[in-house]
């Protein structure tokens, strides 16, 4: 038996989970946010018991060192030594990593390269690697990526239409992301199907402040919606997804405000979105409260976002020629309710019919009629037991 500890490292956030392995129990997940500003807070949660404290954290190297304390001041680990694997999430691996990889060699150098694939997440992962090799430098650590899921696309998906040497001398391409949350669903729907993966075709949403979706053919990806970038795709939390890319230059032009495309894309990455639109909050619940309340302008975002998915479901029916089932994954997809009733409202089309008293909070698995002809299935994600297993599958 032996411990693995998944990381997951925003710019300002460090969550994990820790795992007896290769049993896959879970021993205890914690959650430190706010790092580098005052009043940081760190949670873990074990046994049933959730223990907060508020600190001023000032960077990856000192959270991670808080997260071991905590692990051996509640007893959950008695040893730094016992944790004998960490797993990090990467969000953008390029052409470079078509698989998750033991990090060793230039592989942390490569990683930050890759920053300008995906500047909000790249170098935070960065951030957490630097941080555990110095305090663990000892164990084995993999990198998971995001990306890596997506690598079974066909290159007349993969590719965009410009000249071609924009790909072969720059590897301007699409790359998707959310990889892990996609295989993991994917995995568990053909369970619940009661079928092999290899023989179902799913339309895999995972709907949280960041959204993408993915046709799976047979356990494998053939298109999804973000590209270069996460900013690609429906419209987000903070993120406007698909537009008109005529739009940046006229912003450079018209606004003096945004002097470079640089500006635009911080601008389109996160102010935009629900948060944008609605003027209120990139948060679905605060969406949903606005819409409530007779907001016009959260009324509009609600429904942009939910017309944007559509589109997105829609056309992925055409990649797959038909699927088997519809998956909704992630906070928003696992949680609003009324999102999915609304999402599924204009897609009956397809044969897809919601059992509204499935269709509620909590509830997980097929929410949709005996007589769906598509089934509609809530699927909690699971993204750091995928990188748990893939450290286990690399450990020397």
């Amino acid at each position: 038996m032996s411990k693995t500890i998944a990381i997951n490292a925003g710019s300002s956030s460090l969550k994990w989970q820790l795992y007896n392995m290769p049993e896959e129990q879970v021993l205890a997940a914690g959650l430190i946010e706010r790092i580098g500003l005052k009043d940081s807070v760190s949670t873990v949660k074990f046994d049933g018991r959730k223990e907060e404290q508020v600190l001023d954290i000032k960077d990856h190297v000192q959270a991670v060192k808080i997260l071991l304390d905590d692990l051996i001041r509640f007893e959950i680990i008695a040893a730094y030594d016992e944790i004998t694997g960490v797993g990090h999430r990467v969000v953008a691996g390029g052409e470079i990593f078509k698989e998750s990889v033991l990090i060793e060699g230039d592989v942390l150098a490569q990683i930050e390269e890759l920053s300008a694939l995906a500047p909000l997440h790249n170098p935070a992962n960065a951030a957490g690697i630097r941080a555990f090799k110095e305090l663990l430098p000892e164990i084995t650590s993999v990198a998971v990526f995001d990306t890596a899921f997506h690598t079974t696309m066909n290159d007349y998906t993969y590719l965009y239409p410009i000249p071609r040497k924009y790909y072969t001398e720059h590897q301007v391409r699409k790359y998707g992301a959310h990889g892990t949350s996609h295989q993991y669903v994917a995995s568990e729907a053909a369970k619940l199907l009661g079928k092999p993966l290899d023989q179902v075709k799913l339309i895999t949403a995972h709907i949280g402040n960041g959204v993408s979706i993915t046709a799976n053919y047979h356990g494998e990806s053939k298109d999804t919606s973000m590209g270069f970038t996460p900013l690609a795709g429906p419209m987000m939390g903070t993120r406007s997804g698909d537009i008109d890319p005529a739009i940046i230059p006229y912003l450079i032009e018209h606004d003096p405000e945004l002097t470079d495309a640089a500006a635009v894309i911080n601008v389109l990455n996160k102010q935009s979105g629900l948060a944008g639109v609605s003027g209120i909050s990139s948060d679905m619940r605060d969406i949903l409260a606005g819409v409530e309340n007779g907001d016009a302008d959260a009324i509009v975002a609600y429904k942009m976002f939910v017309d944007r998915i559509q589109k997105y479901i829609g056309q992925y029916f055409a990649v797959l020629n038909g699927a088997d089932a519809l998956v909704f994954t992630a906070g928003i997809g696992e949680n609003a309710v009324a999102l999915r009733r609304d999402v599924i409202a204009g897609l009956s089309w397809f044969g897809m019919e919601i059992d509204p008293e499935k269709n509620v909070f909590g509830y997980t698995g097929d929410i949709t009629t005996v007589d769906s002809k598509v089934k509609v299935l809530v699927i909690p994600t699971d993204e750091e037991l995928v990188i748990a297993r893939d450290v286990e599958r690399l450990k020397k």
